[in-house]
């Protein structure tokens, strides 16, 4: 279904609350809600990922899987508020048993997108969501995780034997029609992007995709990425005066929230933060002003949107061909 109350819901900007030190930590009062996340599967995943920036493993039960009731509950709350778009994540949100029934349930509201490292994906998931994707006007979007061009780096970071089974999900999902964005954490070096980048496209193209959408994504230097390489610098901080000018759009605790089995948290980065709990409802947690006086805030500050899909470039043709244009 449209969201007809959206049209109904005055549009609100984000915007900073006035603070007389521009050294201290902006706290900032969040604008419309556009977007929600859902915790689908809690940290629980089926693998054990070196750069996790929660530390998600078979065995990190700090967050569990939500219920079907819990995530409907969630998706009726989302309507009256104006949202736009819904994200899955986890863990693994492809270990969820109903996890079918449930993107089908979002899909009745809004576009939809779940990211996944693709290991778990099987016909019996892809075949029904395609099936749901053509019946409904709303798109649905599959971020498949696979951080190296080769299984040699790949595997370095998510286990041997993930990269051939990721890469077996993501021609799953291009037999059934679907274009996945492939998504890869910076765990090279510096100034390296261009190649990383070319050497994504081509094995991508060699495994059949044409027109490969490939995002690079920034390192969270926290949870098990901070034991591996190490934490934010004492200076990655965000202050008042670095706002001045800064489109807060880009902050994804601008204008989203993210529902868990255990209440509603400001994004998905900041799970493990103690202060990241906003509320339990999620009326209430949409309007909660935040302080960004966490280091991974300076990541978000740096780079932008980076939770967002790549999107309105060119998106019949993807990221990838547009990089060779220019």
């Amino acid at each position: 279904m449209n969201h007809v109350s959206a049209d109904l819901v005055e549009p609100l900007r984000p915007r900073l609350l006035p603070h007389p030190d521009p050294d201290a930590a902006p706290v900032l009062a969040p604008g419309h809600l556009d977007a929600l996340w859902l915790q689908v599967t809690g940290t629980v995943c089926n693998i054990r990922c070196t750069h996790c920036f929660i530390s998600c493993s078979p065995t990190n039960h700090a967050f569990e899987l939500m219920t079907v009731e819990q995530v409907a509950r969630a998706l009726a709350d989302s309507v009256p508020l104006g949202v736009r778009e819904y994200y899955f994540t986890g863990g693994e949100p492809f270990l969820h048993p109903r996890i079918v029934e449930i993107l089908s349930l979002a899909l009745d509201h809004g576009p939809t997108t779940v990211l996944t490292n693709g290991m778990l994906l099987k016909r019996r998931h892809v075949g029904p969501l395609a099936a749901k994707a053509a019946a409904v006007p709303h798109s649905l979007e599959f971020r498949v995780s696979i951080d190296g061009f080769t299984a040699e780096s790949h595997d370095a970071i998510r286990g041997g034997g993930s990269f051939e089974e990721a890469l077996a999900g993501v021609e799953l999902l291009l037999d059934h029609g679907f274009l996945p964005i492939i998504t890869a954490v910076q765990t090279w070096g510096s100034g390296e992007d261009p190649e990383v980048f070319r050497g994504f496209v081509a094995m991508l193209r060699a495994r059949g995709y044409a027109n490969p959408r490939v995002k690079l994504l920034p390192v969270l230097k926290i949870g098990a990425e901070a034991d591996r390489a190490g934490g934010y610098r004492p200076s990655e901080w965000v202050t008042q005066s670095m706002m001045e000018g800064f489109d807060l759009d880009q902050l994804i605790c601008s204008h989203a929230r993210l529902v868990t089995d255990r209440g509603v948290w400001v994004c998905p980065i900041l799970l493990d933060a103690p202060d990241g709990k906003l509320a339990d409802d999620l009326a209430e947690a949409a309007r909660a002003p935040f302080r960004l006086d966490h280091a991974a805030c300076s990541t978000c500050w740096q780079y932008g949107a980076i939770c967002a899909n790549p999107g309105a470039l060119v998106p019949e043709e993807g990221m990838a061909a547009a990089e060779e244009r220019r």
